[in-house]
Formats: structure tokens, C-alpha cells, sequence
């Protein structure tokens, strides 16, 4: 299927034309067939010489009725641009198409109609003249009677060209269907209606309306049931628990992969001369916004309801009392905080670059998850570095030579407690995720407990290492006899000092108030190795001059390195490892 909007002066025969193609009422109210004036959106369709599917969005061309025209031209890919012969350009001619150019629309026709009441030539070419100075450039040209049939052949040619020049679109992209219509079925519930241009939506399957979660309990399209639809595509969706009161025209349909905000910057030309208050178009969407100039060719818009975008989205801001009608892209959904003196005019300059890439949206925001990138409407290759965190790489480093610097200053400026500790890193770096701490704990750093440790080379304080040569001396005899309490706190061996010292690797404690040199648990090994195996711990004791406070959790120490096992309650043995060792 292919949709298309008509666009043209109120008179000139949209709707007409669109009935003599469709053989369908597109006016769906009384009001408006009693006074032969479209005042809101109908919808149409005809099948194509090639069997493809055409829709038409027929708009109101009266100008107290603006709004909703560009609810029925904004969400689709081309338009069908209406002049009578007999009147030629007019006023909201030259309004639809300033909205045409301003939302980009590149796909169009033009059609003079009445050609039974006066020559088309002259309304043809001051026609062609305006729209080719439009995105829409020079466009192929029909002359018509709805009236007589006259031309219908030709526009319907016409029409199959303008539907096989337009892009496919993608079945997989994110779905967002701006709802233009809600209606109560009787039986069925609350159902609204809205052009999709890609994407696919699935009965039974879960959307986003407006944030909220809700159930797609049935579809058609083109009044036809279906399990599944593809844009491009005119869709209507019964919502499951959903109230008619709760669904309102401007409000979007959309999966999980859009930025909900309503703070934005944008690519705007003559931002400066903008109104500060103007209205936001996008879809069927209508929002009141403010505008910050940041220079003149840049905005922030501050939207009064949040609304679902992609980077790259093409708005339309309309100033009310002007009539005038200015494109603006969106160039970042996440934009910071201006807080500093002539943070506006630098923020200018960074947007200066147009519609970005997802490597320079990495490079702005330092760090961005993957989740939130596709969010905007972005992919990148690129490797998450910790989690679906990614990275600007010089970012990247510029955090990994900080993170270093913090654990020296650490270091020095508490010898007795080196190491980092992670969440107090994540706080120095302003880091949002811990993980990224681990990933940057690189050599010659190393992660251990929950702290990042510099380089071991360190050396202890003078006090603490004097110290430790000094219990070096106690335990040369009898290296199984450990310290007690009191001869710790005799040399100064307590708390961050002792905890100091068995981080640094000069000293190994095997329990609380148990600590011994370095080796000492292999070396135990060795001795209780030529004892008879099994043994029990008194035999161990004996055989390592130490009291029971000691072997005891030495034993326990053995176990856990995997150098002894228990054989039962009360007796242990070297493992078959050691035992080989031993013979």
C-alpha cells in the first residue's frame, strides 16, 4: 500500500476528485457534505492498474482549519497537490505547500481540477512555478474533470508512477503511528486509526500509547481484518482496556524504540527572528512549545507534553498569528544543561554540523547506553565497553588516566589504606554505572575486594615495615608460633597498619589475631608432610611447636588452599598432590 495526502486551496475540489478516483465519500460528517467543505480528515482508497493499494488523506483546505491539515499531511510520504483552473493559485495553496516544503516532503503530483470550466494551461504553470521553488521540485503535472471523467485516466497513470517512485519501507523499522482518529465499536471497544509508514504492528501484540502500555486486540486495514500490517499503511487498531476518553488526535502509537522527552535542540533557519511561542507539528501532533534561540540556526525547544522522537525527525513549528510555517530537524534528543556564559553560542557552533551520526552523539555525551542510542534512532558497531555501556574512545582514556591519578592521590594521601574504593571512584569520575570503574581498573591498575590498588611496588610506611623486621625476628626460631594480641600492639600491628602490611604481601594472616611470614602455610605443608598420614591435630601441633590457638586455623587454612583434606572428624592428610610431591 501507498498513502497519500491532498493539499490545495478549500474549493478546489480535493474531495471531489479523490470520490471520482475512489468512488468513495471521503467526508465523513453531515456538516461537511452539507456545506461541500471538508473540515476534518477523510481517508479513501482505490487499487492501482498494478493491483497495489492507494489511500488518500483528503485535508481540509480552509484556513481556520490549518491544524488539521497538517495532521493528515504530516505522517505520510507524499501529496497530491489540488488547483482548480478556474481560480488558479491561491492563499491556501501558498499556506499547504509553505507546510509541504517545511516538512521536507520530497513525492508529489500536481492535479489542475475543473479543467471542463476553463483552460488549465495558465493554472498549470503558475502551479509547477511555485512548487518547483519547494522540496518537492519539479513534479509531474495532470489536468482533470471530477465533474466529467475528463483526464481520470491520465491521473490514475499518473498516480501508479508517484506510488512505484516512492521509497519501500522498512518492515522492521520501529514502529510510531500518530493517531488521527478515535471511535467506540460496539462489542470491540475503543479504536483508533493513523497512517504507519514502516515498521510492522501485530494483533495481539503490545505498542506504547503515550508511554502506556497497551494490548493490540485487533487490525484492519483498509477495513479488511488482519494479523499483521506493514507500512506503508492506513491501520486501525482496536485497544484492548483502553477508554475512548483516554485517546486523543496528536497522540502516538510506538514500540519501545523512541526517546520520550520534551526538551530538544534543532537545526532551524532564523531561529532568532522565530516567535518565542510557537506551535510544534509533527505527525498529527499539535504542542505549544518555547524557543531559545541558541544562535541563528539553532533552537531549544521546551515542548509542553512529552513526545516520542528519533534524532534526524523533521518538525514543523507554526507561528499562529503569522501564519508563517519553518522546518526544524532534530538534532539532539538529551541536550545539556546550558548553565555557563556563552554555553548557547558554543552549543550553536556543535550543532552547526547538522543531523548527527551515532559516533559524534557518542562523542558529545561521553558515554551512552546502547539501549538509549537505538532509542534515537541510531546504530553504531561499536563494542559496548562494560555492559551496554559505549564510549567515545578518547573519553574513554581521558577516564581510564583519571581513574589512575585519583587511586595515587588515594594512595598517598592514606598509606595505611591504599586501594579506591570502587563507588568512591564512580563518584570522583561521575561515572552512572560501577561497572564501567571495573572495566577502566586496567594494568598497571588492578581491581581486588572491591577497591581499585595501584601499582604494588609501593612500599610500606617506615613505621609499619620497621615493625614487621622486627616480628620477622620473633618468628625466625619458631616460625609457627604467631603473636599475640598484646606483642601485635607492642610493635604497632593493628588495625589499618596490620591491614596494611597483609595487603602488601609482607605478612599472611590466616584468622583474626592469627597472622604469620610469608610461606609459612607451605612451609607448614612440608613439615606435617613427614608425619605419618593420616595425622590429628595434636600430631600437627607437636610437629609444629605451636599452640593449638595457631594450628587450628592453620589446619583450616591448609584445607582451603586444597594442601590438606580431613580423612574424618579428627584426622587429616596431605593431598595425593602433596604426597607425590613429598615422595
Amino acid at each position: 500500500m501507498r498513502v497519500v495526502a491532498t493539499a490545495g486551496h478549500v474549493d478546489h475540489g480535493k474531495s471531489t476528485l479523490v470520490r471520482a478516483l475512489t468512488g468513495m465519500e471521503p467526508d465523513r460528517w453531515a456538516e461537511e457534505r452539507r456545506r461541500g467543505m471538508t473540515i476534518d480528515l477523510g481517508f479513501a482508497w482505490m487499487t492501482l492498474e498494478t493491483g497495489e493499494r492507494l489511500a488518500f488523506v483528503d485535508v481540509p483546505g480552509h484556513e481556520r482549519f490549518v491544524t488539521n491539515m497538517l495532521a493528515g499531511v504530516g505522517p505520510v510520504p507524499a501529496v497530491m497537490i489540488v488547483v482548480a483552473a478556474d481560480e488558479g493559485w491561491m492563499p491556501q495553496s501558498a499556506e499547504h505547500l509553505a507546510a509541504i516544503d517545511a516538512l521536507g516532503v520530497r513525492h508529489g503530483l500536481l492535479v489542475v481540477t475543473r479543467a471542463d470550466r476553463a483552460e488549465p494551461d495558465a493554472a498549470l504553470v503558475q502551479a509547477r512555478a511555485e512548487i518547483a521553488r519547494t522540496t518537492l521540485g519539479d513534479v509531474p503535472a495532470v489536468a482533470v474533470s471530477g465533474a466529467t471523467g475528463q483526464g481520470l485516466p491520465d491521473l490514475r497513470a499518473a498516480l501508479g508512477r508517484l506510488a512505484a517512485s516512492l521509497p519501500a519501507p522498512d518492515a522492521d523499522a520501529p514502529v510510531r503511528i500518530w493517531v488521527d482518529r478515535a471511535f467506540t465499536i460496539k462489542g470491540s471497544g475503543t479504536v483508533v486509526t493513523g497512517t504507519l509508514p514502516a515498521g510492522t504492528v501485530r494483533s495481539g501484540g503490545e505498542l506504547l500509547l503515550d508511554g502506556r502500555p497497551v494490548r493490540v486486540r485487533g487490525l484492519q486495514t483498509l477495513k479488511e481484518e488482519a494479523e499483521t500490517v506493514s507500512g506503508v499503511a492506513r491501520v486501525a487498531i482496536n485497544l484492548r482496556g483502553v477508554e475512548r476518553d483516554d485517546v486523543s488526535r496528536g497522540m502516538a502509537l510506538t514500540g519501545t524504540d523512541w526517546t520520550v522527552t520534551s526538551l530538544v535542540d534543532v537545526r532551524v533557519r532564523e531561529a532568532t527572528r522565530l516567535p518565542r511561542e510557537p506551535v510544534l507539528h509533527i505527525g498529527s501532533a499539535a504542542v505549544p512549545v518555547r524557543l531559545r534561540p541558541l544562535g541563528d540556526d539553532a533552537a531549544r525547544l521546551t515542548l509542553a507534553r512529552p513526545l516520542p522522537l528519533h534524532v534526524g525527525d523533521r518538525l514543523l513549528l507554526r507561528d499562529p498569528g503569522a501564519r508563517r510555517v519553518t522546518g526544524a530537524d532534530v538534532l539532539d534528543l538529551r541536550p545539556p544543561a546550558l548553565r555557563r556564559r556563552g554555553a548557547a553560542a558554543a552549543r550553536a557552533r556543535e550543532l552547526a554540523a547538522g543531523v548527527p551520526s551515532a559516533a559524534e552523539v557518542i562523542r558529545r555525551h561521553g558515554l551512552v547506553r546502547g539501549s538509549d542510542l537505538v532509542a534515537m534512532g541510531l546504530r553504531t558497531g561499536a563494542a559496548p565497553v562494560a555492559g551496554e555501556w559505549l564510549a567515545d574512545p578518547a573519553h574513554w582514556e581521558s577516564l581510564g588516566r583519571r581513574l589512575a591519578e585519583e587511586v595515587e592521590r588515594h594512595a598517598s594521601a592514606d598509606p595505611l589504606d591504599p586501594g579506591l574504593p570502587v563507588e568512591a571512584a564512580r563518584s570522583l569520575l561521575e561515572l552512572p554505572d560501577r561497572r564501567l570503574v571495573d572495566a577502566l581498573a586496567r594494568p598497571p591498575l588492578r581491581l581486588e575486594a572491591g577497591r581499585v590498588h595501584g601499582p604494588a611496588a609501593a612500599g610500606l610506611p617506615g613505621p609499619v615495615a620497621d615493625a614487621v623486621r622486627r616480628l620477622r625476628t620473633d618468628l625466625g626460631e619458631r616460625p609457627f608460633r604467631a603473636p599475640e594480641a598484646d606483642r601485635l600492639a607492642e610493635l604497632g600491628l593493628t588495625g589499618r597498619a596490620l591491614g596494611a602490611a597483609v595487603r602488601a604481601g609482607v605478612l599472611l594472616k590466616i584468622a583474626e589475631g592469627v597472622v604469620l611470614l610469608p610461606g609459612a602455610d607451605a612451609e607448614a605443608a612440608r613439615v606435617l608432610g613427614a608425619l605419618p598420614q593420616p595425622f590429628t591435630v595434636s600430631e600437627a601441633r607437636r610437629a609444629l611447636d605451636t599452640s593449638r590457638r595457631v594450628a587450628i586455623p592453620l589446619l583450616e587454612h591448609l584445607d582451603r588452599r586444597g594442601l590438606t583434606r580431613r580423612v574424618d572428624d579428627a584426622r587429616r592428610t596431605l593431598t595425593e598432590q602433596r604426597l607425590e610431591g613429598r615422595e
